[in-house]
């Protein structure tokens, strides 16, 4: 069934851009793994398009989008690329081995972008569009085509720029609110009016791509599907450029919530969304805000003395959603330092992590170190630890062994072990302000690499004074930005292996950069639609 089979009347498809718009976020560095595993959580949430990456701006990242095509089934997998011939041969060779390949291709129609940015024509624009729409078609049948910047371009123009690429074969037309600049009333007659200019969009799926930048990125989501649309854009927690683009969570559940009023429904796999959220944030490192509509922690919590009276007595009375629809029923799982082998495996299973033989065996030895320090060990314990464990360390450094005097007399000293990408022991030793300040500067010295520290986050995954602690580490060496995230019921070794993966970002990135900077991949690329 093709995509524009499945878009039906009142089918609308959830088209998650996490792994390509939701990495441009600053701070955001993932490995393949990494990329991998919110893929495979992907497709159980249900999505119906992942795009996995832009394949030509780095080695890495076409390895990761054909990690994900190989690997996720399922969805469709997509892959960006602007209309540049190189662009789409990389596109392609990265999601050729899908089950369901698709190319994205995009260029600017607003003369603000054509001017400045492109340095080009509308007439060039437009013979562009249409070489990279056929290009791309002579490659796979599902090709989607972006006017980038639309809803500050010449609306006449842009709707003729997208019959072109859909006389050309386009499968989905998207027409992005790359600034976040519109507002809904705006949107819905935009999209409204490009239906009557552009006769074609009649037989094709019509796709929205809305950022935050005024906080509508939602509302303009909807009014796009007011208006025709059936395929919605979006990312998980809201993550993207600048402010971000609309949050997954948040359409999937006004279209569910609202059903019976929109007579509009996803295929989304709603008790999913949480577990969804909660892994993005952790591999990401970016946190989600305590009054985050529907993830947040305070989604479903009651302060007010008068809401809770009114929940105790009647949940609908300030509730308009079962927290159970989301997945939060997930932390129910509880385990102790008694659990078996087979008992860890059967909570794992619930979670959607099937191992068996040396991961589970390594998953179980975690699981015991955890068990020994905390009373209980709940789903969410569980799934901190196995997004650590299945973490890989990139090439870089890893964390050996520390040790911390600390005192109130006295500035605090770390001495701290680690091992170098070679394999060998470096050890480096620092006086700082405090012991965390301490654990970083000695591994600055025990690598030497200057690293700034730009972020510093700690979390507790659960509640209780043995709470796993959840760190997160953003910092800087020589122009690159690397994250890094740990989890430990000891904050100093969270926090010790969080800056030890961050740094390890940062050197790959350092090396990534003069690939991503060749001219047939100028910087530009790395922020797109």
């Amino acid at each position: 069934m093709t995509q524009s089979e499945e878009a039906t009347d009142n089918r609308v498809l959830i088209f998650d851009t996490t792994l390509r718009d939701g990495e441009q976020s600053p701070g955001i560095s993932l490995n393949t793994q990494e990329k991998l595993e919110i893929a495979q959580q992907l497709a159980r949430l249900g999505v119906d398009v992942i795009e996995a990456g832009f394949p030509i701006t780095s080695p890495g990242d076409f390895e990761a989008v054909q990690a994900i095509s190989r690997t996720v089934h399922g969805p469709v997998i997509a892959a960006l690329a602007r209309c540049h011939a190189a662009d789409i041969d990389a596109a392609f060779n990265a999601v050729r081995d899908a089950d369901r390949p698709r190319i994205h291709t995009f260029i600017s129609t607003s003369d603000i972008h054509i001017r400045h940015q492109l340095q080009s024509t509308r007439e060039d624009v437009k013979g562009q569009a249409r070489a990279a729409v056929a290009h791309a078609k002579s490659y796979v049948d599902d090709v989607e085509f972006s006017p980038m910047d639309a809803t500050r371009a010449d609306l006449e123009f842009t709707a003729e720029v997208c019959q072109i690429a859909i006389d050309e074969g386009a499968t989905t037309i998207n027409i992005p609110d790359t600034v976040g600049y519109t507002m809904p009333h705006e949107y819905e007659a935009m999209l409204r009016r490009l239906y009557e200019l552009a006769p074609g969009l009649r037989g094709v799926v019509l796709s929205v791509h809305c950022h935050d930048d005024l906080g509508l990125a939602v509302a303009n989501s909807f009014a796009g599907l007011r208006a025709g649309a059936r395929q919605v854009e979006c990312a998980v927690n809201g993550i993207g450029e600048r402010a971000g683009n609309a949050s997954l969570e948040e359409i999937v559940m006004l279209l569910h919530t609202r059903a019976a009023d929109i007579g509009l429904r996803t295929g989304a796999v709603t008790r999913e969304i949480a577990r969804t959220s909660r892994m993005v944030s952790r591999l990401t490192g970016y946190a989600v805000q305590p009054n985050k509509a529907i993830v947040g922690r305070n989604a479903f919590a009651h302060e007010s003395g008068i809401h809770q009276d009114g929940v105790l007595k009647e949940r609908t009375t300030y509730e308009i959603m079962d927290a159970t629809t989301v997945g939060l029923e997930a932390n129910s799982i509880v385990l102790g330092k008694h659990s078996g082998r087979h008992a860890l495996a059967q909570a794992l299973s619930q979670l959607g992590f099937e191992l068996e033989g040396q991961p589970l065996n390594a998953a179980f030895k975690r699981f015991k170190e955890l068990a020994d320090r905390k009373k209980q060990v709940t789903a969410m314990d569980l799934e901190a630890l196995m997004t650590d464990e299945m973490r890989q360390e990139v090439a870089g450094y890893t964390l050996s062994w520390f040790d911390v005097e600390a005192s109130s007399r006295r500035p605090p000293h770390a001495t701290v072990a680690v091992h170098g990408p070679d394999g060998d022991e470096l050890v480096g030793s620092f006086t700082g302000d405090g012991p965390v300040d301490a654990i970083f500067h000695a591994i600055n010295a025990a690598t030497n690499v200057e690293a700034r520290l730009r972020e510093f986050r700690v979390d507790a995954v659960t509640g209780g004074q043995d709470a796993l602690g959840e760190t997160s580490v953003v910092l800087e060496a020589a122009g690159a930005t690397g994250a890094g995230q740990a989890v430990s019921t000891d904050i100093l070794e969270a926090a010790a292996r969080a800056y030890v993966r961050a740094l390890s970002n940062a050197v790959r990135r350092q090396g990534a950069l003069p690939e991503a900077a060749d001219a047939t991949a100028p910087a530009e690329i790395l922020r797109a639609p």
